[in-house]
């Protein structure tokens, strides 16, 4: 399959490599889009983080320093600190250690990890990814580069740069020529592929593209400055500025224009506020928890509309023209178009390990559900990063950092809609020459098909070497087999001691043949040819060979862990034996998916994470604790103390066990959609939830217009047919005339159930 497109190479080293990668790109040209794509399509465990709160929430990930639990301050990275560090919240090599206090979870979630995602990498500092790297070779104990894992950095450089402090930066300037995260020591070890996507969605305007582009290389001639300078037009009227919004460098003065535009309004105030369940801290809002508007009111989204119809986009704008309690209608002039904005819900996640397949997953510990618009007469140039909008003012005469005016001018489509404050003088605001001569380090796409062979070669073989090594798994049983030694006399571990010992033994019989398998494979893939079938046949009769012999361990290991667990006081032990049978169900289930990885490789398949979605891979460890619990019910299974009594406490300690500890949180709609399934009535979920029954109905409007309850699960027929025949042929756009026409009639509930019903 020949491939030409940047993106399409990038997926490919993802999938099929371990480079790590660097991708960038102009403002507009799909650097999140393809994020998403290749999140939604790894195979690999991954994990998404970012430098912000926002900037993650916004990637569906978690910050930086939350992830890996890192301190906020300076990172030197050595083992000493210099001595004019001492007044400065600094930590090195030696500190940070210290705060690896993680659990065996966290410890093994961090060690499954193969693709670690940075997203808007051009606010992440040097220092900071240097502790990354030092953190992933800590726990991992793997002194590689990231600890072995690969890297996806994505970002423009040229626009928002890391933030240092003057005093920060006297310290760390002795370590680092640069704040930016390419100067960071990691890269003395390892090569970074910077890829660039170049096709621009956002402009199609030749002329302001160029402009644009002079303007990130710091290329502005006289020609570029005089045609920008042009769009210096002094509005007429107040009228005249409707549609614009005006982008500013501060905080404070896209506060006072939003304010003061908003109290101008004569129309009352309107305020709505966020719905949030579970963990969802307040520095991650992605907007103002109260949120006051007036009809007349500019304001703008800031999401892409999710359904089909992509009503609207991130950064589109509006004016308010109807507001109540229970509808807010925007209108967007140029279209001439009213639309009635539903609400929008933000997932704050955690990542954690799957108990049955040891795979990375997401979990939702807690919601922010918000109608997705904002007060639009003026934002912040750093805020608008990653919106587009068609009518803005720019307000960039105090432009403080490099990028600033760059991503100012690149969120607009055209030089038509652009109108500036004041005159625009680019002098004092030249990106930086170290980002300029990094950027010229590109890969072009004909030399990445050149690499992409060598490297999908060396990726086979160390994946494959992976797979077949669990020296770490035989020396944690060791050291069980050495703490049963060690237990006092009579205890239930001292009992286990002779069992644990022919496990051990058994494992160690596996230790030789499959490192001399290892060494064929790194023998066979340094072939110039690949021999395709050849290896295909004896990988598979590996795989069989080692299930066969670790397969009866998990097993015996199973049946003892289940065994124990009823014994009284031995929580330790338990949780022990829990996770070495994991990490050796995680061993065979690794062998499973290297099986199908490999053969999808060789063959030139599409690698995507459906290829290991199979039963045999997933239902692993349940199969086997079914099995076990079978075996349970049917046969004497333990040599001492095995009556009736004793193996139906078993028995009832695993069922309790695989119907899970507790049901994990989820998104809010989806709570309520198990609430509803199990049967509970609105009211019922409401007082559950301790939301209103409103909210709760809200929710299941947006259930049936995704498809995932019907409404006659919520309406009964009669009372359906009887709002079928009070509504009509109304058009149901906007809710608010349809209500104030028909009042008690119909319930706002149930208009927005039939509004969505209508929309499929």
């Amino acid at each position: 399959m020949e491939i030409n497109q940047p993106a399409a190479l990038v997926e490919r080293f993802i999938h099929e490599t371990n480079q790590s990668i660097f991708l960038t790109g102009k403002a507009g040209t799909g650097k999140t889009t393809l994020l998403h794509k290749i999140v939604s399509s790894t195979h690999k465990s991954r994990v998404i983080v970012a430098p912000t709160g926002i900037a993650a929430l916004n990637a569906g990930g978690v910050t930086i320093h939350s992830f890996f639990q890192l301190p906020f301050g300076a990172f030197i990275p050595d083992f000493n600190f210099p001595l004019n560090a001492t007044h400065l919240k600094v930590e090195n090599k030696t500190t940070l250690n210290r705060h690896f206090k993680w659990n065996k979870k966290r410890i093994d979630l961090v060690r499954r990890l193969e693709l670690l995602i940075i997203d808007e990498v051009s606010m992440l500092r040097a220092d900071l990814l240097d502790a990354i790297d030092w953190t992933l070779r800590t726990v991992r104990r793997i002194n590689l580069p990231f600890g072995g894992v690969q890297v996806l950095f994505i970002g423009d450089l040229f626009q928002l740069p890391p933030v240092v402090k003057q005093d920060e930066w006297e310290v760390l300037r002795n370590y680092y020529s640069s704040s930016f995260f390419f100067a960071a020591n990691v890269f003395k070890e390892l090569f970074l592929m910077q890829v660039e996507l170049t096709h621009i969605y956002r402009q199609s305007d030749a002329d302001f593209i160029r402009i644009l582009n002079n303007l990130r290389n710091n290329r502005l001639n006289q020609e570029d400055i005089a045609r920008i300078n042009q769009q210096f037009i002094p509005f007429k009227s107040e009228k005249e500025k409707d549609g614009y919004i005006t982008l500013t460098t501060h905080n404070y003065k896209a506060d006072q224009i939003n304010f003061g535009e908003l109290k101008s309004l004569k129309e009352k105030s309107w305020h709505y506020t966020a719905e949030i369940t579970g963990d969802f801290p307040e520095h991650l809002y992605p907007l103002v928890y109260d949120m006051e508007l007036k009809v007349g009111a500019q304001v703008m989204f800031v999401k892409n509309d999710p359904s089909f119809d992509k009503l609207f986009y991130n950064g589109k704008m509006g004016v308010i023209t109807g507001l109540s309690a229970y509808e807010i209608n925007v209108h967007f002039p140029d279209e001439n178009k009213t639309i009635s904005v539903e609400k929008y819900e933000w997932n704050n996640i955690r990542y954690t390990t799957n108990p049955n397949t040891q795979e990375i997953t997401e979990e939702v510990i807690g919601s922010f559900v918000h109608y997705p618009i904002k007060l639009a007469w003026a934002i912040t140039v750093h805020k608008s990063q990653g919106l587009t909008f068609d009518k803005a003012i720019l307000d960039v005469s105090d432009a403080f950092a490099a990028g600033q005016a760059y991503v100012a001018f690149s969120r607009l489509r055209s030089l038509d809609g652009l109108r500036l404050s004041s005159i625009f003088q680019p002098n004092s605001i030249n990106n930086d020459s170290q980002v300029l001569s990094f950027s010229e380090r590109k890969v072009e796409p004909d030399h990445m098909k050149q690499q992409l062979e060598n490297e999908r070669r060396q990726y086979l073989a160390q994946q494959i070497a992976k797979c077949y090594d669990w020296l770490e798994w035989q020396t944690a049983w060791s050291n069980f087999v050495t703490s049963c030694q060690l237990s006092t006399p009579k205890s239930e571990k001292r009992n286990l001691l002779e069992w644990s010992q022919r496990i051990a033994e058994k494992v160690n019989d596996t230790m030789e043949p499959a490192s001399k398998f290892r060494k064929h494979v790194e023998k066979w893939l340094a072939e110039p040819t690949l021999r395709t079938e050849f290896i295909e046949e004896r990988l598979s009769t590996a795989k069989s060979y080692f299930e066969d012999q670790l397969s009866p361990l998990i097993d015996q290991i199973l049946s003892k862990w289940m065994e124990v667990k009823t014994s009284k006081k031995v929580r330790q032990l338990s949780e022990e034996m829990e996770d070495l049978v994991n990490d050796l169900i995680a061993i065979v289930v690794d062998l499973r998916k290297n099986e199908r990885w490999v053969k999808a490789i060789l063959n030139g398949q599409t690698i995507d994470r459906f290829l290991f979605q199979h039963p045999d891979i997933e239902n692993y460890k349940v199969m086997k604790m079914a099995k076990i619990t079978n075996q349970i019910r049917e046969t004497k299974l333990f040599e001492t103390g095995g009556s009736d009594e004793r193996k139906d406490t078993v028995i009832k300690v695993f069922e309790k066990k695989e119907r899970g500890q507790k049901p994990k949180k989820g998104s809010t709609y989806e709570i309520t959609l198990e609430m509803f399934q199990g049967g509970k009535a609105v009211e019922e979920i409401a007082k559950e939830r301790q939301l209103s029954e409103t909210t709760i109905y809200s929710h299941l409007a947006q259930l049936v217009k995704e498809e995932k309850i019907d409404i006659l699960d919520v309406l009964d027929a009669k009372r359906l047919n009887e709002l079928d025949e009070l509504l009509g042929e109304r058009e149901l756009t906007t809710l608010s005339a349809v209500k104030e026409e028909l009042g008690d009639k119909v319930s706002w509930s149930e208009l927005r159930l039939i509004q969505a019903s209508r929309l499929l």
